[in-house]
């Protein structure tokens, strides 16, 4: 779906065109070809506005991992455009990804497998504060855990716990 008519430019953040991502299909051992492609994207398009969250539904394999994995950047489309703020994401190396991975959050369906069981709960939400140099100070940082938890209705000491 292509914005509507009149929409101003500036009120889309996220616009997704045509997004293809296939996979091939190989086989032999020594010379390997392709013999089939995989679509597991095949021509979405839609597009979201400043301030608005994007909930995709569907059922198990129909793509929902792999458009959040293209917009990422963490796989390469086939064919399409992934425009952030304007820039075409799929145009950017990772290093020009890594702050545009700081404002953009995909939370994948399975809770099991986005929360490492090893990791307490204030380091797995501390951890991108830290890899992205946002709060450099550890006691600062934790701090922010705390207040994040409360903002969520949890209780801070749960900081200290596993998932």
């Amino acid at each position: 779906m292509s914005p509507p008519r009149g929409a101003q430019s500036q009120e889309i953040l996220v616009d997704v065109k045509g997004l293809k991502m296939y996979f091939p299909v190989t086989e032999g051992i020594l010379i390997s070809r392709t013999v089939a492609e995989i679509k597991a994207v095949d021509g979405i398009s839609f597009f979201i506005k400043r301030g608005e969250t994007l909930g995709l539904v569907g059922e198990s394999g129909c793509g929902k991992t792999t458009i959040g994995r293209g917009i990422l950047q963490l796989e390469k489309a086939t064919e399409g455009e992934i425009l952030y703020d304007g820039s075409d994401l799929t145009k950017l190396s990772q290093k020009e990804m890594s702050p545009i991975r700081e404002k953009i959050q995909v939370i994948f369906q399975d809770p099991f497998s986005s929360l490492n069981p090893r990791m307490k709960i204030g380091d797995i939400i501390g951890e991108p504060i830290k890899v992205h140099k946002i709060i450099s100070d550890p006691v600062e940082r934790d701090k922010r855990v705390q207040e994040l938890l409360s903002l969520c209705g949890l209780n801070p000491m749960f900081a200290d716990r596993y998932p």
